[in-house]
């Protein structure tokens, strides 16, 4: 990651009672406005999608990756640009084919986010099922040795850059099923940093993440699984704890979700039948 991410800042420490003036590294929090411009040649609208949050870069990722798992954007190739305000680096705008019409009506959901909450207003699991497109894929056959699933936070830990200098941002990381580490995404907010890193594989040409980890640097939110969810996800590993509601769409979508990942122990919320315990 490159400085833009991060902010020296004068501060006051005091260790054993002793102050002493020092610096220190913040992740760096800025609004990113999303809009959205589609419609026939004749008549195009620029549309307010969201402000969300967010540690500058990977804006077009971050951009391209909400669309997606919001249900705007269905793949890739419906996106015809991507431009930054010559004016405001904190405004992006993606440009869809005059062919493209989204359904952006369909969302039940107030586009205010915030680094801490990427699902305000999401009213039930049955909103996201409207919206999903990969509700119905089976992969039960997959199986992953517990020995791997142990190893994965030490990868994750030694990927991350942003948190080594400021101790304070999320990241959401993808392994091939065979724990090769294959990429990681950070940010102040744990949703965008999901957005960042599923925005990148479409731009590379993923398309498929049913045979993917997803390993988490926190908590396993709610809106983390229904982005999973949206892009297909059937294995999450999460450092931190899930939440109920989490849980419960996990088991809607059939996805195997692990929480409390240590290097020797972790619990199985649901999907049991994915892990092969050695």
């Amino acid at each position: 990651m490159n400085d833009i991410s991060v902010k020296k800042i004068a501060i006051n420490r005091v260790v054993k009672n002793q102050l002493n003036s020092a610096d220190d590294i913040v992740a760096i929090e800025e609004p990113l406005e999303i809009r959205l411009v589609y419609g026939s040649v004749e008549n195009r609208i620029s549309k307010n999608i969201s402000v969300t949050m967010r540690t500058p870069s990977n804006d077009e990722e971050l951009a391209i990756g909400f669309l997606f798992t919001e249900g705007i954007l269905k793949n890739i190739s419906e996106v015809k640009s991507v431009n930054k305000d010559i004016l405001n680096e904190n405004i992006i705008s993606i440009e869809l084919n005059e062919n493209v019409m989204p359904e952006i009506q369909k969302l039940e959901r107030n586009f205010y986010t915030t680094s801490s909450c990427g699902v305000c207003g999401k009213s039930s699991i049955d909103a996201i099922r409207i919206v999903s497109r990969n509700t119905n894929s089976t992969d039960i056959n997959i199986k992953i040795k517990s020995d791997l699933i142990y190893e994965l936070p030490q990868i994750l830990r030694q990927q991350q850059s942003i948190f080594d200098k400021t101790g304070g941002i999320h990241a959401s990381a993808l392994f091939a099923l065979e724990g090769n580490f294959l990429v990681l995404k950070e940010d102040v907010g744990r949703h965008n940093a999901l957005d960042k890193l599923i925005g990148f594989c479409l731009q590379n040409g993923e398309l498929d993440f049913s045979n993917k980890i997803l390993l988490l640097s926190g908590r396993a939110s709610f809106e983390l699984i229904q982005k999973a969810a949206m892009a297909g996800i059937k294995l999450i590993a999460a450092v931190g704890a899930p939440s109920s509601l989490a849980v419960e769409l996990a088991m809607e979508f059939d996805i195997t979700l692990i929480g409390f990942l240590k290097e020797d122990r972790f619990n199985i919320y649901c999907g049991a039948q994915r892990i092969e315990v050695a």
